[in-house]
């Protein structure tokens, strides 16, 4: 290996840093681009990222820089703790070895011993015995290591964390803020089930900080966003002072509501706080905005921003792409002033993608390198076979998953599968279902995809026997659901809709709905059942899709949520089914309302028979 370089030219103190600041707000794309484009690199380069690497859970990606940079310089202290934080079982003894081998500084190798030691057996039980003392830097060190390791299946991270815990009692650190903090960072990170982390919330009465209340909130937002959203209620009640990254946390879980009333009255506090002009809480606003179907209110944020940074930009082209609006997307992008980033490009293929429009997203997608000196990664791959394969160039997409310099990941095969069962390309979907399985055993996706494929090609047998393969691999499909909200409450509907309070006077709504519409041109499309299921039942079963539940639940209650003008807004965790995307649009001319479906890929708004994608989604 060789020595450490010195006398490093200045510009790489300076990229250090940024590398540093990106790392530590999670923006590893960044810092990787960064990385990427050194003329010259120095060990604090290298351990900078792979400490970021390390801190976000990516453990694959940590160790293959770690290996990576063994060719050019020998680790410090610094980048083994780092990388131990990180591995598994496996490379864990790998880099083990190494350290010992290379006789590291004792204090440091016991520290990064201790995280990896948490991670392969019950080290900390045995502490006293083996004479070995620690202190709360410890705690919170070994806290942290378990933070965004989601591996289970490597080591029980958890069973290490509850004795963590019982430690922290039966010491009396339990007392202290910092390390409640980080026992609920851990506990939220390793199971995404926060009843824990709010069972010590709860403890700590009146001393909670603000760092805490941020921390309880986080585990909430992205699961439970409501939750999230009653805490910070709570919190504005207390006196504790809001700072912009509670402000910021919160805002992302109003990204995952149904409507943008809770993001307008974020916004409010947000001005009485002062925080209106901070250009990360404005980003955080655009990008909330945008996800709750308001993408007026996320271009009026822009619109007000005194400075934008590529953030703001990439927040901006992210909403015009959710909504398919590629034009304004292109338009804004053309009078972009500050240097695009991987990010930037990511969004502006993805709304060319949404709109079909492929020489421009071709253009765009070799522009990456040729004008921008940036390599495009794996999200770019997949939105270019998107792209192509939307438009029936599926053997143009499979051609390019072919000369890829990275191995294709499980989206880029979902984008070619979808291509596949679009277009009808039985063989090629087979292929690209194979691949889904091999990456993702567990996922139903490409069982389902390939079901739905044989049905349509009116091979029964074969969509039968996918489905008996998906049973006895005990692959479970995930299930349609729908949200709505009615007067401040969220109303959640499930295919079938057999277990709501409701659903007699919803299926006798819904009946009366379609007899309307058939009368209007509705023919259900049936085809994706299987041929031993009788027609009526067929159609049946298309009628109690979760969308249209919802969409019949908010006309039973108009009264109380809308009046003729105003917009029903329904949320839905899967994509959207050729049916229901017919239904809708007939629907809403029925209606005269507008009716906006945000499903996992987009936003649909239909309006007087049409839909903003125009059937191309």
């Amino acid at each position: 290996m060789m020595n450490n370089r010195s006398n490093e030219p200045p510009d790489i103190f300076v990229t250090n840093h940024l590398i540093n600041m990106y790392r530590k707000f999670g923006y590893l794309d960044y810092a990787r681009n960064l990385f990427d484009e050194m003329p010259n690199r120095n060990i604090v380069s290298w351990t900078a990222l792979i400490s970021g690497y390390a801190q976000h859970g990516h453990s694959e990606k940590c160790f293959r820089l770690f290996s990576s940079m063994l060719e050019y310089y020998r680790p410090n202290e610094f980048t083994f703790a780092s990388v131990l934080i990180s591995c598994d079982y496996v490379n864990g003894k790998q880099v083990h070895g190494l350290a010992l081998k290379m006789s590291i500084d004792a204090h440091v190798y016991l520290f990064s011993f201790v995280n990896l030691r948490l991670k392969l057996s019950s080290f900390l039980p045995k502490c006293s015995s083996e004479g070995i003392g620690f202190d709360r830097a410890t705690l919170l060190s070994v806290l942290t290591s378990l933070c965004g390791s989601h591996d289970l299946y490597v080591y029980p991270g958890l069973k290490f964390c509850f004795q963590v815990h019982c430690l922290c009692v039966k010491t009396g650190f339990i007392s202290e803020i910092k390390v409640i903090t980080a026992l609920v960072k851990a506990y939220s990170d390793l199971q995404g089930d926060v009843a824990d982390c709010y069972r010590l919330f709860l403890e700590t009465g009146n001393s909670r900080d603000i760092v805490l209340w941020t921390g309880m909130i986080t585990a909430f937002a992205e699961y439970e966003p409501e939750e999230a959203l009653f805490l910070f209620r709570q919190l504005c009640r207390e006196d504790v002072a809001a700072d912009w990254c509670t402000f910021s946390i919160v805002l992302k879980a109003c990204a995952g509501l149904v409507t943008e009333r809770h993001a307008l009255a974020v916004h409010s506090q947000l001005i009485k706080h002062g925080f209106e002009s901070d250009t990360v809480i404005a980003n955080a606003l655009i990008h909330a905005y945008g996800r709750c179907g308001s993408i007026a209110l996320s271009k009026q944020v822009f619109d007000r921003m005194g400075f934008r940074n590529s953030v703001s930009w990439n927040s901006m082209l992210k909403a015009y792409a959710l909504h398919g609006k590629a034009n304004e997307a292109l338009q804004l992008f053309s009078i972009m002033n500050v240097q695009p980033d991987s990010a930037t490009f990511v969004a502006l293929l993805s709304a060319c993608s949404h709109a079909g429009l492929v020489e421009e997203g071709n253009k765009i997608f070799h522009s990456m390198h040729e004008n921008h000196s940036l390599i495009p990664q794996l999200d770019h791959y997949a939105c270019m076979v998107d792209m192509l394969g939307r438009c029936g160039r599926v053997f143009e997409a499979e051609k390019l998953i072919t000369e890829m310099p990275i191995e294709p990941d499980t989206v880029i095969w979902s984008a070619l599968l979808g291509s596949c069962k679009k277009h009808g390309e039985t063989q090629l979907a087979e292929l690209a279902a194979a691949k889904l399985k091999e990456l993702e055993p567990g996922d139903s996706l490409g069982y389902v995809q390939m079901s739905n494929i044989y049905c349509l090609s009116g091979n029964f047998n074969k969509a039968g026997l996918i489905r008996k393969e998906m049973k006895g691999s005990r692959v479970i499909k995930e299930p349609g659901l729908s949200w709505i909200e009615i007067d401040n409450q969220v109303h959640e509907f499930a295919s079938g809709g057999k277990h709501h309070s409701q659903r007699e006077a919803i299926f006798t709504k819904l009946k009366e709905l379609v007899g309307q519409l058939k009368e209007m041109g509705y023919v259900p499309e049936t085809s994706l059942a299987l041929h031993d299921v009788e027609e009526e039942h067929k159609e049946e079963q298309l009628y109690h899709h979760s969308e249209k539940l919802a969409l019949v639940f908010a006309l039973m209650n108009q009264g109380s949520v809308c009046s003729k003008s105003s917009t029903i807004r329904i949320m839905k965790n899967i994509r959207i089914c050729v049916d229901c995307h017919n239904f809708m649009k007939l629907a809403s001319d029925l209606l005269g309302k507008e009716i906006v479906v945000r499903d996992s890929n987009r936003f649909h708004h239909f309006k007087g028979r049409m839909c903003s994608c125009n059937d191309y989604w």
